[in-house]
This record gives structure tokens, C-alpha cells and sequence, in this order.
């Protein structure tokens, strides 16, 4: 191979990597950073750019997308001094690529870094029961904090997520007892609530079927009661009708006869009576003298009429 061939070859070689230092093209969502001869210049956004050779070059890339980085598993002592293992996910996103690359050497480190000592003051300012309850406080003060640290680097930091939360073995033990223990107490308070609350059903519904039944035996009592009292005075109203038309009949003429031979009648049928019910008798004096008996009672019935009178 002779000098002109490797000249040419040469040449072609160097015409290229001018070609490429010239024509630069930005992806979407990245930013390029130029410097012109050591010093900052501009900064490339998407699309096709011409670059002076050698005097204008590329210096730093970065990429506007989210980004997440993984805040690697460290050791935080809470406020009752219990050591626990934590890690998380930073999400972050370049938002001036002139700040990222002359404010900070290396934001992804820096950020993390920081996150991670915001977490462990974080984590020291509460109780081992709370770090499970306060995730979502945790993460956005660490959120505050890192992002306002990164600000003068470009970044916003986007969220941060507390992932895993491993106390030792010996916590872990005492938690699951407490857990189990309320638990416990939790099923054994529902269940007298249950009993409770059956009791309380049962002695209602006794309560309300005794008002029922009391209920009851007080209508019946009345409707008893009212039924007697409409007896009695049924009674009484066909006893007084009876009595006046019997009165009525007395004083009708003929009535006083009527009357003398309904008494001699009784009379000749309850001495009959009295014969057959027992073989001692004790006789009046006047026996057969039933006109005297007659006439005696006529007499009376005579005189309560002229009192009635």
C-alpha cells in the first residue's frame, strides 16, 4: 500500500468524524449540552443541529424523561430505638440541563444520597408502630426536602416511595403476638357483642309478648266484666218486668183468686214433697186448714200493696 492510498484512507477517516462532529441530531425528550472551546454555550433540544468542528462539542447528554432510581436497603433507628431496614424508589426528572451538568457532579448520586439521609432524620422523629402507618407522610417529606436541595441542580424530584419496611426478627415476632393478641380480643368482643345484642333480642320479645298476654287478659277481664254486668241487668230488667206483670195481673180483677189457688197449690205440692224426702214430719196444728194458710198470705200480699200505695 503506497503513501497515497493511506493518505486517502486517512483523509476519509478524518472527513467522516468532521461530518459527525458537524451534523448532531437530538433525540425526542433529550437535551445535549455545547461548549464552545471549554465554555458553556447552548443547549441542543430534539431535532437536527450544525456544529462548528473542533471548536463547538457535545459535553453532556441528558435525557428528559422520569427517571427512578433505587435508594438501596439502609439501617434507620426510630424514635424508640428500634433499628429497621428500609429502601425506596426516587423518581426524578432533568428539567434544566444546563444546571444538571455544571450544578452537580453527579445528581442521580446526589439525590439518592440525600434521600437516604432524609429518611433515616425522618424515620428518628417517629415510632416503630407509626413507619407503617406514616408512609404516605414519610415519603412526601422527603420528597420536600430532596427536591428542595435539588433545585439549584436542575432536577424535580417527583415522588418517592418507601418500598420495603423490615424490622428484625425479634420486632417482627412481637408484632405478629400483638397483632394476634388483638385480633383475639377483636373476635372475643365481637362475639359477647353478639351475645349481648341476642340477649337483649330475647328479653324484648319476652318483654313484648307479656305486654301481649297482659294485654289480652285485661280485654278479657273487661269484656268478662261487661258481659256480667249486661247479665245482671238483663236480669234485672226481665225480673222487673216479671214482677210488674205479675203486679198487674194481681190487680186485674180475678187476680186475688189466681193468687189463693196458686198458693194452695204450692203448698199441697211442697208438703208432698216434704213426705217423700224423709219419714219424719212435723205437721202444724192446722194442717188441713189450707184456707186459713190461703187466707193469711192474701192478707200479706194485701197489705203490701196498700204500702205500696
Amino acid at each position: 500500500m503506497d503513501l497515497s492510498t493511506i493518505l486517502g484512507i486517512v483523509g476519509a477517516l478524518i472527513a467522516l468524524w468532521l461530518l459527525f462532529q458537524l451534523i448532531r441530531i437530538v433525540p425526542q425528550r433529550e437535551a445535549f449540552v455545547v461548549e464552545n472551546l471549554g465554555k458553556y454555550q447552548k443547549t441542543l433540544t430534539a431535532g437536527l443541529h450544525i456544529l462548528i468542528p473542533v471548536v463547538q462539542k457535545v459535553s453532556y447528554k441528558h435525557s428528559l424523561k422520569e427517571q427512578t432510581f433505587d435508594i438501596p436497603s439502609q439501617s434507620c433507628i426510630t424514635k424508640d430505638n428500634i433499628a429497621v431496614e428500609i429502601d425506596g424508589i426516587l423518581y426524578v426528572q432533568v428539567q434544566d440541563a444546563q444546571l444538571a451538568s455544571y450544578g452537580i457532579e453527579d445528581y442521580r448520586f446526589a439525590t439518592s444520597q440525600l434521600a437516604q439521609t432524609t429518611l433515616r432524620s425522618e424515620i428518628g422523629k417517629i415510632e416503630l408502630d407509626k413507619t407503617f402507618e406514616e408512609r404516605e407522610t414519610i415519603n412526601a417529606q422527603v420528597v420536600a426536602a430532596v427536591d428542595a436541595a435539588a433545585a439549584p441542580w436542575g432536577v424535580k424530584v417527583l415522588r418517592y416511595e418507601i418500598k420495603d419496611i423490615n424490622p428484625p426478627a425479634t420486632v417482627r415476632d412481637a408484632l405478629e403476638k400483638q397483632m394476634r393478641a388483638e385480633r383475639e380480643r377483636r373476635a372475643v368482643v365481637a362475639e359477647s357483642e353478639g351475645d349481648r345484642q341476642a340477649r337483649i333480642n330475647v328479653s324484648q320479645g319476652q318483654r313484648q309478648e307479656l305486654i301481649n298476654l297482659s294485654e289480652a287478659e285485661k280485654l278479657k277481664q273487661i269484656n268478662e266484666a261487661e258481659g256480667k254486668a249486661q247479665e245482671i241487668e238483663l236480669l234485672a230488667s226481665a225480673t222487673a218486668a216479671g214482677i210488674r206483670t205479675i203486679a198487674n195481673a194481681i190487680n186485674s180483677p180475678g187476680g186475688i183468686d189466681a193468687v189463693n189457688l196458686r198458693v194452695a197449690e204450692q203448698y199441697v205440692n211442697q208438703f208432698g214433697n216434704l213426705a217423700k224426702e224423709t219419714n219424719t214430719l212435723i205437721l202444724p196444728s192446722d194442717v188441713g186448714n189450707i184456707a186459713s194458710f190461703v187466707s193469711t198470705v192474701t192478707t200479706a200480699m194485701g197489705q203490701i200493696k196498700t204500702e205500696d200505695k
